[in-house]
């Protein structure tokens, strides 16, 4: 049992519960809330609801399906907690990973609000003993698997249990062409149609296309749904790009980590070969750092998640098996090592970074060696249960989000709205809050080379890849030019003046342009597209380069959140209205509070960021709070936690102001 009651309940609470009915209605009683907003405040510390949440909060209590496509971030589970506190009966919240809804029934308990989760994570006994307690009306909100919802001792509990709402969450996973489909989860809807009382069903997801959303609502059968957008923009997240070769990339991250020692950050490689040779590179430079992926045991990742997770280490390396189940709220950076094979990849992964709204970097180290990689990769894919022609459907779309993705890498323009574009977002002005807007560029005339570019693929009669064209235009001493008889063609060499950075941004431009085609598949090649304009006299062809920096220069060094920092200080953050006579105090405060919270963290066995978010302490430092009725005034501060560790808090602001007065 210890394990169910460290997640549910303490032991006093359990044998309480378990032979006494009047507890249960106790808890019920106590936990009766009145609207949205006061379940927001008295809880979850809030006085306010963000864009999106009222308006879909409002459709589950009228009764009807909800669809909601939120950015990661942006308060997502507040749209089917809140409301499932109000309904009458119970709330499934199907969840794909064990350790999402390990994450959500701690913060839920820690708020005061009873929640459970069901999973292979417990024995049959935990598992019985919590359905019991289900059924007695101990939990509004319970996470299961979608596996669990295909047993029949689970499928008896809910056709005897009130059912008032299944939620499905990361409800992109329902969809093949989304980019985690789960087959698991095409059997939700049988479930939910088996349940007495028709109830309501809500879905969740960051990342849709317009396919996947239609996908979603039609597998689940949604009956007149709300189906509401709130945009795909996180303001407080940095997006930068930057080009280097393997060598480079490691001192990158070495010289990033070093100027950055207190953040918390995530490393996602392409490879687990790429995850165990970083890892050992910077284990001897002395970071704090840990790995992930599925070549490890089941008992070593899970304890290198926790590691994370608890701040016993600074920094993980991981595959993108580390996805979708961390919820960890002070990541204040994510670096891809490598081009990730998808921009719906991209954007799930580098959201792990500031879910507490607090500014935080997202950099992607793209080398052209990437796009190989990601091909090989696609390449192994499994398509077992799938027909020719879905394979080929879903081979022609792998092809298309890759090369969508290397133009990300490669595009000169806004990062931030060439995201919001792909997603359906219409943008206007660039952001000047990402690497693009803030990187001078030069303009060349490559109008004569674009030429070139068309008689070497003429040359070639569109057989080969961008790479051979390329080489063929340098004039590469490569054997296999030698091989294809590319050395004897009118264009070898002719471009050899250029770099083969400034040719792939000219090729990139052309396919853009129409100029030249590139086939999808494992194995593209380029053709010649339509030309007409290109044999004009007045066409020019203009291409926008990246001014020569320092590559592996130290980034700006940003210690800690109160720290002016170019990209967000005057931009985002409720730290940027801090007067600059203030940041230092806040600084040396807001780490004496982090310290507090890691010492609770340990004593109560959750992550730090579980007992207050780095939002919550920057709020604290900032609003000096004296006495209970001002801590309630922090946000994220509601009665429960204020109860457990309001008091300690203030103490520790009481006893830093008379020392630093």
């Amino acid at each position: 049992m210890q394990q169910l009651n460290n997640y549910l309940f303490s032991s006093q609470e359990v044998n309480k519960l378990t032979t006494n009915n009047s507890n249960i209605q106790e808890i019920n009683s106590v936990t009766s809330p009145v609207s949205p907003l006061q379940i927001l405040k008295t809880y979850f510390g809030y006085d306010s609801f963000r864009e999106g949440q009222t308006e879909i909060i409002d459709t589950i209590l009228s009764g009807r399906d909800a669809l909601a496509i939120m950015p990661t971030g942006a308060g997502k589970s507040l749209c089917y907690q809140v409301p499932a506190l109000l309904l009458p009966g119970i709330t499934l919240v199907v969840s794909p990973l064990i350790s999402l809804m390990q994450d959500q029934v701690k913060s839920l308990n820690e708020a005061g609000i009873h929640a459970a989760y069901i999973n292979s994570s417990l024995t049959e006994g935990q598992i019985n003993k919590a359905l019991s307690f289900a059924a007695r009306g101990v939990y509004k909100i319970i996470y299961v698997a979608p596996e669990r919802l295909e047993t029949a001792s689970f499928l008896s509990f809910a056709l005897h249990t009130p059912i008032s709402m299944v939620t499905v969450d990361e409800a992109h996973c329902i969809s093949q062409w989304g980019q985690d489909f789960r087959p698991s989860y095409l059997k939700i809807i049988d479930f939910v149609e088996q349940m007495p009382g028709n109830p309501i069903i809500s879905a969740f997801t960051a990342t849709a296309t317009e396919v996947v959303k239609n996908d979603i609502a039609r597998i689940l059968k949604l009956k007149n749904p709300n189906v509401v957008v709130t945009g795909f923009d996180r303001e407080n997240l940095y997006y930068q790009v930057e080009h280097l070769t393997g060598k480079q990339k490691d001192i990158f991250i070495q010289n990033y980590i070093e100027t950055h020692p207190n953040e918390s950050g995530i490393i996602y490689c392409a490879t687990r070969k790429n995850v165990d040779t970083l890892y050992e590179k910077l284990l001897k430079q002395g970071v704090s750092v840990t790995r992930y992926h599925a070549g490890m045991s089941n008992d070593i990742r899970k304890k290198s998640q926790d590691d994370f997770i608890y701040d016993r280490a600074q920094v993980v390396i991981a595959t993108n098996a580390f996805g979708m189940g961390i919820d960890k709220s002070n990541v204040r950076f994510v670096i891809h090592y490598n081009m990730p094979q998808s921009m719906e990849n991209y954007y799930q992964e580098a959201g792990r970074a500031g879910r507490d709204g607090e500014p935080a970097k997202c950099i992607l180290l793209f080398s052209t060696q990437d796009v190989m990689i990601s091909k090989l990769l696609l390449g192994s894919k499994d398509f077992e249960g799938m027909d020719f022609q879905e394979i080929e459907q879903v081979k022609h779309q792998d092809s298309r989000r890759l090369q969508l993705m290397e133009g990300y890498c490669m595009t000169t323009s806004c990062l931030r709205n060439y995201i919001l574009e792909y997603f359906g977002e219409a943008t206007h002005q660039p952001c000047d809050n990402c690497g693009n807007c803030h990187q001078e560029f030069e303009e060349l005339d490559m109008t004569l080379d674009a030429k070139w570019v068309v008689g070497c693929i003429t040359e070639m009669r569109g057989r080969y890849g961008q790479s051979l064209v390329i080489s063929t235009l340098l004039g590469s001493k490569k054997a296999r030019l030698k091989d294809i008889g590319a050395t004897s063609y009118n264009c070898y060499g002719q471009l050899e003046n250029r770099t083969e950075a400034d040719l792939r941004l000219l090729i990139s431009q052309m396919i853009r342009m129409g100029y030249i085609i590139q086939t999808e598949g494992e194995y593209s090649v380029l053709k010649v597209g339509n030309i007409a304009d290109l044999q004009t006299k007045n066409i020019k062809i203009i291409v926008k380069k990246f001014k020569e920096k320092e590559k592996i220069s130290a980034s700006k060094k940003r210690k800690n959140p109160f720290e002016k920092d170019s990209f967000s200080a005057s931009k985002v953050g409720s730290s940027a209205g801090t007067t600059a006579a203030n940041y230092s105090r806040n600084s040396a405060l807001f780490e004496t509070l982090r310290q507090l919270r890691l010492q609770i963290a340990k004593e109560e066995s959750v992550p730090p960021y579980i007992v207050f978010t780095d939002k919550t302490l920057i709020d604290m430092c900032e609003k000096l709070p004296q006495n209970e009725d001002e801590m309630l005034n922090v946000s994220g501060v509601g009665q429960n936690k204020l109860k457990k560790y309001g008091q300690r808090f203030l103490q520790e602001i009481s006893s830093f102001l008379s020392t630093n007065h």
